[in-house]
């Protein structure tokens, strides 16, 4: 048998589900985040921004946030793809701050179109869960986006990458 001294990756599929059952799957999971053998990959993309995706929020330079139809004029203050970044960039704040409450306030604000929002949120509960305090939370390292959405018939897709070390 060949030794390595990285743990052992076990697969986990969380899909769609409520911020109670994120809570449950953290308190059965918590001891396995205590064990230092342990460590937890989780993976998402950020916004899916565009008409083909379904999610169109766009944040003005002033006044109320609104969702852009095809027949919308293409906003310019700011352009599209910095308003998806603004929007990106609050949810990796609330990710950030380690409030497993905070994360799902802010993307239900938004509607961000985080698909792996329920992993994260497992994730945030469990390190709630143990108490991993400031120094244990998700530090996110390189935001990239499939393009520079600048009209209304444009879409992209949102990357993001986090550690944490407990």
């Amino acid at each position: 048998v060949h030794r390595t001294s990285l743990p052992t990756l076990v697969p986990i599929m969380i899909g769609s589900t409520s911020s109670s059952t994120e809570r449950s799957l953290a308190k059965i999971l918590a001891p396995y985040l205590s064990d230092p053998t342990n460590a937890f990959v989780i993976s998402s993309d950020f916004a899916h921004w565009g008409t083909r995706f379904g999610y169109t929020y766009y944040a003005a330079s002033s006044g109320n946030p609104t969702l852009l139809s095809r027949s919308s004029k293409s906003p310019k203050d700011p352009e599209i793809h910095e308003s998806i970044r603004q929007v990106d960039f609050e949810s990796i704040a609330a990710c950030e701050s380690g409030s497993h409450e905070g994360w799902g306030k802010e993307l239900r604000r938004t509607g961000n179109t985080v698909c792996g929002q329920h992993p994260i949120g497992v994730m945030l509960a469990m390190m709630e869960e143990v108490g991993v305090g400031e120094e244990g939370r998700f530090k996110f390292v390189r935001y990239e986006r499939s393009s520079l959405v600048k009209s209304i018939g444009e879409s992209s897709v949102s990357y993001a990458s986090a550690f944490a070390v407990i």
